[in-house]
């Protein structure tokens, strides 16, 4: 211990994904301590008992690495939406047998009741993450954004986040983008996800005769000259910019962070998206919104949900 009257204050972070589920424990200052860090597959193909086990497993296993001069303050879980922010509830669009499920409450019975856990979207986790020690540091108009599996995000205006009375605002994945007919499994036609997220844009390739199977893949073909990666990645990087373009003419946003597996295919991504921003000639407030990459690697979506914790005055 540091100091020996004062236990270093540590939150537990949760993230879900449609890939994974992590669990870590983060310090306040935003540090992921990586010997309590674990992940299990989650995944559309498993079953609701086999999701609450990867949950229980990541959750027991970082609690069980609790390091003798620490002491857990909180709580947090960042989740794919939508959510229901007020009862806990999660009903993960990639993972079907979760409609409605009490997740908080399930990560909840693994620690003593007087430990706060919160639950949140996991875009706005990830636009916590970046305002707190990432890449929008500075900023008090910002929008997050989890390109991977699916497309999350989330809003901080005028330096407070913003979820609505569900906790779903700022699902920028389901913003429709104009041009695209890709059918959603939301039930929309043309919304980003089911345009630009990693599985639907490798989707898409594939219907042009490209034989990949992964992201990994379209980014190794993007690389080497293949035409119909650079057609893929474009496509993918026009739709990211008409619905930051879209958020931004509601909101007036300052910055855009980016992260997630699908948003590294390309540094081009981001110019793609840039240009279409720029076409937005007439609006000045458009267009000076700048789109950048995570400033937090891989750590963002753990960070961010320890924010939930270390920096619950930010919350509204």
């Amino acid at each position: 211990m540091t100091d020996s009257t004062v236990p270093v204050p540590l939150a537990l972070a949760v993230d879900l994904g449609g890939t994974k589920v992590e669990a870590a424990l983060v310090t306040d200052a935003g540090v992921v301590l990586p010997a309590t860090r674990f992940r299990s597959p989650t995944g559309p193909g498993r079953t609701s008992e086999e999701l609450q086990a990867a949950v229980d497993e990541v959750v027991t296993s970082a609690l069980a690495a609790l390091p003798a001069d620490g002491v857990l303050v909180g709580v947090g879980v960042g989740s794919a939406g939508p959510v229901d922010e007020q009862h806990g509830l999660v009903s993960p669009l990639n993972m079907p047998v979760w409609r409605g499920y009490p997740l908080r409450d399930r990560v909840a019975a693994h620690v003593p009741a007087d430990v706060p856990v919160t639950l949140r979207m996991d875009g706005l986790a990830i636009t916590l993450a970046e305002h707190w020690v990432g890449a929008a540091q500075g900023h008090d108009h910002v929008m997050g954004m989890i390109v991977s599996t699916g497309v999350g995000g989330g809003l901080i205006l005028h330096g407070r986040t913003v979820s609505g009375p569900t906790g779903n605002a700022g699902h920028v994945g389901h913003v429709e983008c104009g041009g695209f007919d890709d059918p959603c499994a939301c039930g929309g036609t043309g919304c980003l996800e089911a345009v630009a997220s990693g599985p639907k844009t490798v989707a898409w390739a594939q219907r042009q005769g490209f034989t990949g199977t992964t992201g990994e893949e379209l980014a190794a073909a993007y690389a080497a000259g293949d035409e119909v990666a650079a057609a893929a990645v474009k496509r993918s990087g026009r739709a990211l910019g008409q619905a930051i373009a879209a958020a931004t003419s509601l909101v007036d946003l300052e910055v855009v962070a980016i992260g997630g597996g699908f948003s590294h295919v390309s540094p081009d991504l981001f110019e793609y998206a840039r240009q279409a921003v720029a076409e937005r000639v007439e609006f000045g407030f458009v267009t000076k919104v700048r789109i950048v990459p995570t400033g937090l690697s891989q750590d963002g979506p753990l960070i961010g949900a320890a924010a939930l914790v270390h920096r619950a005055d930010v919350l509204r």
